[in-house]
């Protein structure tokens, strides 16, 4: 086989990479001898084909096609941008100053205001995995305290606080900031509003014009249509909000059992017992590890939700979603390295 034809033979074998199945990749290897020696005796039967732009057709449809995991790792850099100043104390001080109760009233109203003065049931359909008799502990009670647009007027000082804090004002000017914020921003331009509610709550609310505030407004949105979307993947995996909960601290790399258990108001019988479920069901261990069909079920309620999560990657194309990517995970670092997300809330068990 001569070097055009081993390149060719690349070409095509890179194509099928993308899809991860082994038996397909195998059948290609075994095949492509055969089929080669084919195209060249077939090849004068139709001279005037192009081959150079039917493969320069593929590679395009390849490059600007999307993979949906790169949605995911995309999200998973961007989110933390959101997600950090719910461990932050200026959050906490912002809403307390509104005369909400530091913890669950507070976290609960700044979630919820994009939604207005809703009740409880609102609240837990939304959020899914808290226990709906803590919720109505808070909502609609914190209602009579703040409106719903004082509290989005004091969440947002607090995440400019906080995020001022954790990076830093180079940081925070620094062009990397200006041009991370415009393709997050433009991300969400392909987002979706339906069966969609908190997405489509937040998507309503003015745009800031820091950039910093900007991308934590950008990593909101994209965070609420990613997990309004998780929502579906985890009912049709049949798992309720505090299944979920126990499923995902069995991986490791979620809060501790203590934390969920003091967040989402769920008692410890009601945790083991959730847990008793999900070892009938044969996704938990006898010592609370997730089995291979644990693991499987997980990763196919995390493939349905990249699916459904393509949007807004698919709007800002393969380039710009990865240039995004490079410029949010820089930005998580920085946030790691602050100490935002506090090491001993995380872990199993």
């Amino acid at each position: 086989m001569g070097p055009w034809a081993e390149a060719h033979r690349v070409f095509h074998r890179t194509l099928l990479e993308g899809c991860g199945n082994p038996v397909l990749l195998e059948t290609f290897d075994r095949m492509w001898t055969a089929s080669e020696l084919a195209r060249r005796r077939s090849a004068h039967r139709n001279p005037d084909r192009d081959g150079a732009r039917e493969h320069r057709l593929l590679e395009e449809a390849a490059l600007t096609t999307f993979e949906p995991s790169a949605g995911r790792r995309c999200h998973s850099v961007v989110n933390p941008v959101h997600s950090c100043v719910y461990f932050a104390p200026e959050r906490q001080d912002e809403l307390a100053a509104l005369g909400l109760e530091r913890g669950a009233m507070a976290y609960f109203a700044d979630r919820a205001a994009p939604l207005g003065a809703v009740g409880a049931g609102t609240v837990s359909a939304t959020f899914y995995n808290f226990n709906h008799e803590h919720v109505e502990r808070f909502i609609p009670a914190a209602w009579s305290i703040a409106t719903p647009e004082a509290v989005l007027a004091a969440r947002l000082r607090g995440a400019d606080k906080v995020l001022r804090r954790l990076f830093g004002e180079e940081a925070l000017t620094s062009k990397e900031m200006a041009e991370a914020a415009e393709p997050a921003l433009r991300a969400t331009e392909g987002c979706h509003r339906e069966a969609r509610p908190l997405y489509a709550a937040n998507a309503g609310l003015p745009v800031p014009g820091e950039p910093h505030l900007a991308l934590w407004h950008a990593a909101t949105l994209l965070r609420g249509h990613r997990g309004d979307g998780h929502l579906f993947a985890l009912a049709i995996a049949g798992l309720s909000g505090i299944e979920a909960l126990v499923l995902h601290n069995a991986t490791g790399t979620a809060p501790t059992s203590a934390t969920f258990i003091r967040t989402r108001g769920w008692s410890a019988g009601q945790w083991a017992a959730a847990r008793d479920r999900l070892r009938e069901r044969g996704l938990l261990g006898e010592a609370g590890d997730l089995t291979e069909s644990g693991a499987t079920l997980r990763g196919e309620a995390e493939a349905l939700t990249d699916r459904l999560d393509t949007a807004p990657y698919d709007h800002l194309g393969p380039a710009a979603t990865a240039r995004l990517t490079e410029l949010a995970g820089g930005f998580t670092e920085t946030l790691r390295a602050a100490g935002a997300f506090p090491a001993v809330h995380f872990g199993k068990g």
